[in-house]
């Protein structure tokens, strides 16, 4: 368990996805002098958490206007401005979940107590499809079959890969159609899948962190520890998305995510 500062905002942040932020609220000015103050080997960061929706944190006990799961955003670059603020470029890190908020006058910011979440990797990729494929009774003792249900695990989640990497080059193409921007978001989107190909934990969190979805769903993408089941929840929210885009025919959500951060580190 660690105490981390912390920043809502409202949206979750995700690892390895490039989040710029200006920052002009005395308190935060204040967290950012604070992680600066930190030795250059030492890790400077804090943690994301999303507001949820209709709640405002300065009005209610802010353990009930947050998610409980959240990330770190690791500084990257600090521009000091004119003001006093900064201009800040971050990346996210790694998942955690509140476990208690820390509230009070020194330092003016919140803080919290966190627990780190593991990537489900190595488990889910031992287990892939077993589920699908055991016979009753359990699996025979044969390495044979234990090998074949390791290249049906590998085979199933390139598929998986494929399938969502192909949905959201449609869902990025339906878009920019319906905003009149095609090439360059083809070509945006083109060069992103290429930087996360044959990774499908940084495919999950680009489709995650990109893709006009409500706070809710995001948040439910962020709490999964699951590639493979983050990948296929995301299979069903795209389907979703195109077809109320083929349906209604228009965005059905503000242009945030073509404006805000895209890259993946």
């Amino acid at each position: 368990m660690d105490v981390i500062p912390l920043f809502p905002l409202g949206t979750p942040l995700f690892p390895g996805v490039v989040l710029p932020l200006q920052v002009f609220e005395p308190r935060y000015r204040r967290l950012v002098r604070d992680l600066l103050e930190r030795p250059e080997d030492s890790t400077r960061c804090f943690g994301v958490v999303a507001i949820r929706q209709g709640w405002e944190v300065e009005d209610v006990a802010p353990a009930e206007a947050l998610y409980d799961v959240g990330c770190t955003a690791r500084l990257q670059t600090v521009r000091p401005q004119p003001d006093g603020g900064f201009r800040i470029i971050t990346v996210g890190g790694d998942r955690f979940r509140l476990l208690d908020l820390v509230v009070g006058e020194e330092p003016p910011y919140l803080q919290a107590e966190v627990e780190w979440l593991a990537e489900e990797e190595a488990a889910e990729e031992a287990a892939g499809d077993q589920e699908g494929l055991a016979a009753p009774g359990g699996w025979p003792a044969d390495p044979q079959h234990e090998d074949l249900v390791s290249d049906v695990a590998r085979g199933s989640m390139e598929v998986l890969v494929r399938g969502v990497g192909d949905l959201f080059g449609r869902y990025v193409t339906a878009v920019a159609t319906l905003t009149g921007d095609v090439d360059g978001e083809e070509a945006d989107t083109s060069e992103l899948l290429e930087a996360v190909s044959g990774e499908p934990r940084a495919l999950s969190y680009l489709v995650a962190s990109a893709a006009l979805l409500t706070t809710e769903d995001r948040q439910e993408l962020l709490a999964e520890s699951a590639t493979r089941r983050r990948l296929q929840t995301e299979s069903r929210l795209l389907r979703r998305e195109l077809t109320l885009l083929e349906t209604i025919g228009a965005v059905p959500a503000p242009l945030q995510r073509f404006t805000g951060p895209r890259s993946v580190n």
